[in-house]
């Protein structure tokens, strides 16, 4: 092998490192989801994990995959039942979110919605947020029953 072959492997071994690392980073960021207000101000992130993070990306939280909602410190704070029921710390039905995307409180009212393209809106229609790519359960725990 030639000096000349050595040194265009050691390139192409580099670039290809290169590259790899790049392709690790981008993987590593995506599926965070951005939690927006109706200015389109950032609140904080969801990632695929279901950490919940504030704008300052400190992390307030997290819903666990058996549903189970809990704090920067692990505590309990309530549930996410696979029907869309809302649980509180107690265990007490506080609400549900619909298939549709509706969210409704214990007496049945209508709070709001999350549209299938992520924005939230309030019983009167009106722009409260924005979720996209956020479950709904997920979205209604943060925008209308306030568990962070």
């Amino acid at each position: 092998m030639t000096r000349q072959n050595t040194d265009t492997e050691n390139v192409l071994m580099r670039k290809k490192i290169i590259c790899l690392l790049t392709l690790l980073l981008l993987a590593t960021g995506v599926g965070a989801q951005t939690l927006r207000n109706s200015n389109y101000s950032t609140l904080g992130s969801i990632d695929t994990n279901g950490t919940i993070r504030n704008s300052n990306n400190s992390t307030v939280g997290r819903i666990e995959g058996n549903g189970d909602i809990r704090d920067s410190n692990n505590r309990y704070l309530g549930r996410i039942e696979s029907n869309g029921d809302i649980r509180n710390q107690q265990n007490s039905y506080v609400g549900k979110v619909e298939s549709n995307g509706t969210v409704r409180n214990s007496s049945n009212s209508t709070l709001g919605k999350v549209e299938s393209d992520g924005t939230v809106r309030d019983s009167n229609y009106r722009t409260i947020g924005y979720a996209k790519g956020v479950p709904a359960t997920y979205a209604a725990v943060f925008f209308f029953f306030k568990f962070f």
